[in-house]
């Protein structure tokens, strides 16, 4: 069954209007898992397949081939802004992505440039290349990530597993803090607002790392900076969805803070989180990835049971807590794509 031109089901179900079935995509859908970006990733780094479009267009779309999926994301990573603003990243292999020149001192902010975000063009490139490929038969789906995770990258040069570093700047040096913050808003929505104009049809902020603030502190130190963000976006006329992980005690000040969608990660019900919110947003996941490795009579009840969760009531969109993992037997997730699609008809 395939989407009808200029909309579908996903953008749909993102205002949270009713579809034929429930829409369902995976975050990092196009990824090791699928052995054509293998033989691509064998030849190419990440930042390589991101910087060049027609590799980024080609590693987007298999997915969207392969699994008969409702949207396609666009394939980048959310660390491409530091660039721009004058950090120097790698990925390395086996540690993931490191910063070399981090956040040290409060003149390293003041030294970050706002005005480069021209420098991301080539993910406007691959949206366009991808637009022209699908042809309205799926929407694509731009992302940035949120100002804290940001933020936390640019001042531990990495992942953490503590946030010391960050922490002792947002609770040392309120100042600089919100420096950092309201610089990169302005470069996320610099950034989105390209994405957008290069034919994203909805934006996806991920915050992977505010689960490791408390409800307070997420209040005063980030909430303000995620929703000007959010709001930049959705100015731009297109859905927003807020994705956050590890952050269910976190749900209601999320939601405060902006989005046409809640990402749901698998820590907590997603009946419940919608309640909480009084369905004033859509939502979206909220499945374990680690259930696509079990037996498909598993799968099946683990979809279905998420399924009868979520009603009847428009605005589920189908996905996991967060990505796929790299080992995820292929077959099991176009399984999940036909059980959301069998349990509907």
């Amino acid at each position: 069954m395939r989407l009808a031109p200029l909309g579908g089901r996903f953008l749909e179900a993102c205002r949270r209007r009713s579809t034929d079935v429930r829409p369902v995509w995976f975050m990092r859908q196009a990824g090791r898992y699928l052995k054509p970006y293998r033989d691509i990733r064998s030849k190419h780094s990440i930042l390589e397949i991101c910087k060049k479009a027609e590799l980024a267009a080609a590693v987007t779309l298999q997915p969207v081939e392969i699994l008969d999926v409702d949207a396609a994301i666009i394939f980048a990573d959310l660390l491409l802004p530091v660039e721009p603003m004058g950090l120097d990243l790698e990925f390395i292999a086996g540690e993931g992505p490191s910063i070399h020149n981090p956040i040290t001192a409060p003149e390293d902010i003041d030294d970050l440039s706002t005005s480069r975000t021209d420098d991301l063009g080539y993910v406007g490139e691959s949206i366009r290349l991808v637009g022209r490929a699908l042809s309205g038969r799926v929407p694509v789906i731009g992302f940035v990530g949120a100002p804290f995770t940001l933020a936390s990258y640019m001042v531990e040069g990495g992942p953490s597993k503590t946030f010391l570093k960050t922490k002792k700047l947002m609770f040392g040096d309120e100042t600089m803090w919100r420096r950092l913050m309201g610089k990169l808003v302005d470069v996320l929505g610099d950034f989105a607002g390209l994405q957008v104009g290069a034919g994203a049809r909805a934006v996806q902020v991920f915050d992977s790392w505010v689960g490791a603030l408390s409800p307070e502190d997420y209040v005063r130190y980030v909430q303000p900076y995620s929703r000007a963000l959010i709001e930049r976006i959705r100015a731009a006329g297109v859905p927003v969805i807020h994705f956050a992980t590890g952050a269910a005690g976190l749900f209601r000040e999320l939601h405060a803070a902006g989005g046409d969608v809640l990402g749901v990660d698998w820590r907590i019900n997603i009946d419940q989180a919608w309640m909480d919110i009084g369905y004033r947003s859509a939502i979206q996941g909220n499945l374990d990835p680690v259930a696509l490795f079990a037996p498909l009579p598993e799968l099946r009840t683990k979809v279905t049971d998420l399924l009868r969760r979520t009603g009847t009531r428009p605005g589920h969109i189908v996905n996991l807590g967060h990505g796929i993992l790299p080992e995820t037997p292929v077959e099991n997730v176009k399984s999940v794509v036909q059980i959301v699609r069998e349990f509907h008809r």
